[in-house]
């Protein structure tokens, strides 16, 4: 299997929390800093987050009323907007939610990181031909659920993306820990804890997930923060 080097890249409180009321903390700032820096560290092409994360971060729940009247039906095929791209952001968006005004994210340093949107093949026409007038990339993981493995073979094939940064939810990370996707994992671990029971975690069991398995890591390097925190580097095989 032609793929990326798959890294889940990824910030969790004492008890495993990657969100939550411990982040509001003054002294959580440094390490959500220290995430930043590690990120453009490992030199990733492309970064990899779900819907929500983006509506959040970057489209902020904007949406589109995306009419259906006189548009004609768009084949299930990839599209592909720029294949030579400098950087990658690709967003999970099963369904085509989001609603971007341009194919590009932009980060602090003004770097814009062309979009490649994954979807199924329930997303409505309407959505794929907005997609196609901003000129963003789309690809096809499924009918109606994803199947990763295609998804980062695909990413591999027309885009040429040798490694990419996973920095999804729990559930997102747990589809590709359960694919034997992940072939590293940078955790940075934040020495606060909060004790809230209903708090996504690193890696959560999709409901279509039938029988998930444990997946061993290995540790590979494990490095001290600043204020008590830890970076630890483990990988899923051993050299």
């Amino acid at each position: 299997m032609e793929r990326p080097y798959i890294i889940c890249h990824m910030l969790t409180s004492l008890d495993g929390k990657i969100i939550g009321e411990y982040l509001k903390e003054e002294r959580a700032i440094y390490f959500t800093d220290e995430y930043e820096k590690i990120h453009k560290h490992y030199g990733c092409r492309a970064w990899m987050c779900g819907r929500i994360t983006m509506e959040e971060h970057f489209t902020f729940g904007h949406q589109f009323d995306l009419k259906q009247d006189n548009i004609p039906t768009i084949p299930r095929t990839d599209y592909v907007a720029n294949k030579d791209a400098k950087g990658y952001a690709v967003v999970v968006d099963p369904s085509g939610k989001l609603g971007w005004t341009k194919n590009y994210i932009t980060d602090d340093y003004g770097l814009g990181d062309h979009i490649i949107e994954i979807l199924t093949e329930q997303v409505s026409d309407a959505y794929l031909a907005h997609l196609q007038k901003l000129g963003i990339s789309y690809i096809f993981g499924g009918k109606e659920q994803l199947d990763f493995t295609v998804v980062v073979e695909k990413l591999k094939c027309l885009f040429s993306i040798d490694k990419l940064m996973l920095e999804g939810g729990g559930v997102l990370n747990g589809s590709f820990l359960n694919e034997g996707l992940i072939d590293e994992l940078s955790l940075i671990l934040v020495p606060i804890a909060d004790g809230a029971s209903n708090t996504t975690t690193l890696f959560e069991t999709s409901y279509f997930l039938k029988k998930p398995q444990p997946v061993n890591f290995f540790l590979k390097d494990i490095e001290k923060l600043g204020d008590g925190g830890i970076w630890m580097k483990y990988v899923t095989k051993r050299d």
